[in-house]
This record gives structure tokens, C-alpha cells and sequence, in this order.
């Protein structure tokens, strides 16, 4: 029996009010393991000062094989440090904590691109300051790119068009992409899971940083000859994806 078949049990009315369908014991265990990684990562990026102030940092994660995610926020000093913790159906089905209203803000995403099992928001600092000159994040950044064939993360800045829509076309259009500035507000990460995604935050705000501060000195540079090749071929981008990759920027004379 499926997570979502043994959660489903008969509502029954108490006071008034329907009672929310029973965790199965996988799925109360997979909803503690993502508490215990949120925890992990939220205190990594704010101890690193990898986010801003106002600790906006949101989890979306998905249950494996299943239509349900679960979400989890930044355990604010607001509330007293409390982590809060929310699982609900693509369908807006609650069965832990607030009933969302509806489909989930980034459940067409996982829907999509079902290889997309967690997506994070985040404010940060760095990445802040491109959100709101509405500039696009061009990576010259060694560290972000060793994993990486993906060369600049896009803006969104229209908001009639949802924030999940503008995310799937964008991955359609580029298959490795991992992450979107928000203008005029913070930016959307996704991947495999809540600790891959949280290192890939902290090293796209850190080269936001470092570019940002180049600008002082006349701008951060594009890759010298070589740099392509040296990290593309370190094994941690697939091979058939940086053989590819390395092709389209020979024929784009970017290797030189």
C-alpha cells in the first residue's frame, strides 16, 4: 500500500471540524528526516551569513513516489524558534499542519520534472542585490561551475505569469538549470534533496558576493582558456553532458 493510500483513513467529524488523515509510519519518517535537514542546512546558511536578515528560507519537498510534499521554514526567532512543518496532497489535501488552499506554489515543477524532488527559497545578500537591479546571474565563478554546464541563472520578473510556470519553461529550455533570481525579492533553488540543494546555495551566494565586489575593480572576468576544460572534466558534471557542453562552447569559441 502506497504512502497515499495509507494516509487516506475516514474522516470523522469531532466538534465540528473534519480530522486530518493519519501519517503512515514511513511517511511520519520521512517527514522527521526533513525536519532534521532543514535544521542542518538553515543553521549552516545562517551561521555562514548565507542569508539575509529576515531568514525568509522556505523547503519544498517532495515525498518519494508520491503526490504529496512536504514544507518546512527557516526556525525564525519570530517564532521562537519553532520549526513549522506542513504536509499536504498536490491537490491541496492537508495532512499535517495548515491546509495550503490549493495546489502548492511549486508543485508544477514536481510534476514536470519529476528528477526535481526539493525546491528551496531563499533571500539572500548577494543574490538580493541582482534581484533588485533585475540582472540576470552571469557565473564566473569556478566553484559553482565545477557542477555546472548551465552558464547564467535568468530573472524572473514578471508576475502574471506564476513563478512555477516561468521555472518549468525555463528547465525546459535548459534541462541543468538549478536556480532563478526573483526580482525585486530572492531567489528559487532546486535539485536532489534539501542538503545538495543548501550547499549549491551557499557556493551561488558566495560567487554573487565575490562578482559583486569585483565591480569595484571593473567587473568579474569571463573564464580564462582553460577553465572550462579543467573543471568540466573533473568528473562531476556526467560525461556525455560536459563532452556536449565543451563542443558548444568550442564551436562558440569560448575555450580560448
Amino acid at each position: 500500500m502506497s504512502n497515499t493510500e495509507a494516509a487516506q483513513s475516514t474522516e470523522s467529524r469531532q466538534s465540528g471540524q473534519s480530522r486530518q488523515p493519519e501519517l503512515t509510519p514511513a511517511l511520519a519518517a520521512f517527514v522527521e528526516q526533513v525536519k532534521r535537514d532543514t535544521l542542518k542546512v538553515s543553521r549552516v546558511l545562517w551561521e555562514s551569513r548565507t542569508l539575509s536578515s529576515s531568514q525568509t528560507f522556505q523547503i519544498y519537498q517532495r515525498v518519494p513516489g508520491e503526490s504529496i510534499y512536504v514544507t518546512a521554514a527557516y526556525p525564525s526567532a519570530w517564532d521562537d524558534g519553532e520549526l513549522k512543518v506542513s504536509v499536504t496532497g498536490f491537490d491541496g489535501k492537508a495532512y499535517l499542519g495548515k491546509p495550503q488552499g490549493g495546489p502548492g506554489r511549486y508543485t508544477k515543477i514536481f510534476q514536470a520534472h519529476p528528477r526535481v524532488t526539493t525546491v528551496i527559497h531563499a533571500h539572500t545578500p548577494a543574490l538580493g542585490a541582482w534581484a533588485s537591479a533585475h540582472r540576470p546571474l552571469t557565473i564566473r565563478y569556478v566553484p559553482i561551475t565545477r557542477e555546472t554546464v548551465v552558464k547564467e541563472l535568468p530573472v524572473y520578473v514578471d508576475r502574471r505569469q506564476q513563478e512555477q510556470d516561468f521555472i518549468v519553461e525555463k528547465i525546459d529550455q535548459s534541462p541543468y538549470l538549478e536556480a532563478t533570481v526573483e526580482a525585486n525579492g530572492g531567489s528559487t533553488f532546486w535539485g536532489d534533496g534539501i542538503l545538495k540543494v543548501g550547499r549549491r546555495i551557499q557556493l551561488i551566494e558566495e560567487g554573487a558576493h565575490f562578482q559583486l565586489l569585483a565591480q569595484a575593480l571593473g567587473g568579474s572576468k569571463a573564464y580564462g582558456p582553460g577553465v572550462l576544460e579543467q573543471q568540466w572534466k573533473m568528473g562531476l558534471v556526467p560525461r556525455d553532458v560536459a563532452d556536449a557542453a565543451l563542443a558548444a562552447a568550442a564551436a562558440a569559441q569560448e575555450l580560448s
